[in-house]
């Protein structure tokens, strides 16, 4: 037993000297879409896990413990990898904040199943760290199918890009008065095309849509709440369009694209949760 706590105080000194994979998790709430939609878009590793023991480090070895939490040195078996390379350990290790109940005591984690992004640490194999603070989730089917879901998208060769900003923005108007049309074409990561058009028509309210190809598509509707089109425009589109990418031939019209822009923000709603 002496010798067991030993190594287990040992591998305590090893952690903290490492605070940056230290990572606070939340209440065991199921996340909502833009939760786990940031979780899966950042991990290069998820797994479900079911946790072996536990150990608190003292504060002394916690720095920049919030009040009000603990700072737990876990081990787990891994059940489950969803993502990432196959090599990983079958037993892992990692640090993660819990907040303590109103009697101030850490939550007992043993034998519970929870999903965990992270990424693997090179230098010490069998050892992953937590990317954010509501990095480890508690496990459910329901939760399981909802991140497997996410990820399979997002890694499809037909996913919809990551936004990075705006290269042009116009608006033609059309023979009516009140007519006209506002095409943004936007920045991706990897290059591929993702367009914004905006048509407006006298006595009718506007109309627009999302184009991911070169050809912009006006029968196309815009992307439904809570999908992964729908995150990458609602998390990602800049508040405003930048000066630069404003060439619509009149100032005016230049007001009319940056009007069109924010009614389309409106449109998409807030994204209102992150890491």
């Amino acid at each position: 037993m002496v010798i067991r706590n030993i190594a287990i105080a040992a591998s305590l000194l090893v952690f903290s000297a490492f605070p940056a994979i230290a990572q606070q998790s939340a209440p065991s709430v199921g996340p909502d879409f833009v939760t786990i939609a940031n979780l899966s878009d950042q991990a290069p590793v998820t797994l479900v896990v079911k946790v072996k023991k536990t150990a608190e480090l003292k504060p002394e070895r916690a720095p920049g413990l919030a009040a009000g939490w603990a700072r737990l040195y876990v081990e787990a078996d891994v059940l489950a990898l969803i993502r990432g390379q196959n090599g990983i350990a079958q037993s892992i290790r990692y640090l993660v904040d819990v907040p303590r109940d109103n009697k101030g005591r850490a939550p007992k984690l043993k034998k519970q199943q929870f999903i965990l992004f992270a990424r693997q640490q090179a230098s010490r194999p069998g050892e992953v760290q937590l990317i954010g603070p509501n990095a480890q989730i508690p496990w459910s089917p329901e939760a399981e199918a909802r991140v497997r879901r996410m990820i399979t998208e997002m890694v499809s060769a037909d996913a919809p890009p990551k936004i990075t900003g705006i290269r042009e923005a116009l608006h033609v108007r059309g023979n009516l008065q009140g007519e006209g049309e506002t095409q943004v074409f936007l920045a991706t990561a990897n290059g591929d095309p993702v367009s914004i058009t905006v048509l407006r028509r006298p006595g009718l309210a506007p109309r627009w849509a999302v184009s991911l190809t070169e050809i912009v598509d006006e029968a196309a509707a815009p992307p439904a709440r809570n999908t992964l089109l729908w995150y990458r425009l609602a998390c990602f589109l800049p508040d405003q369009i930048p000066q630069r990418a404003l060439v619509s031939n009149t100032p005016s019209d230049n007001t009319l694209a940056m009007r069109d822009y924010n009614y389309v923000r409106e449109e998409l709603g807030p994204c209102s949760t992150a890491l």
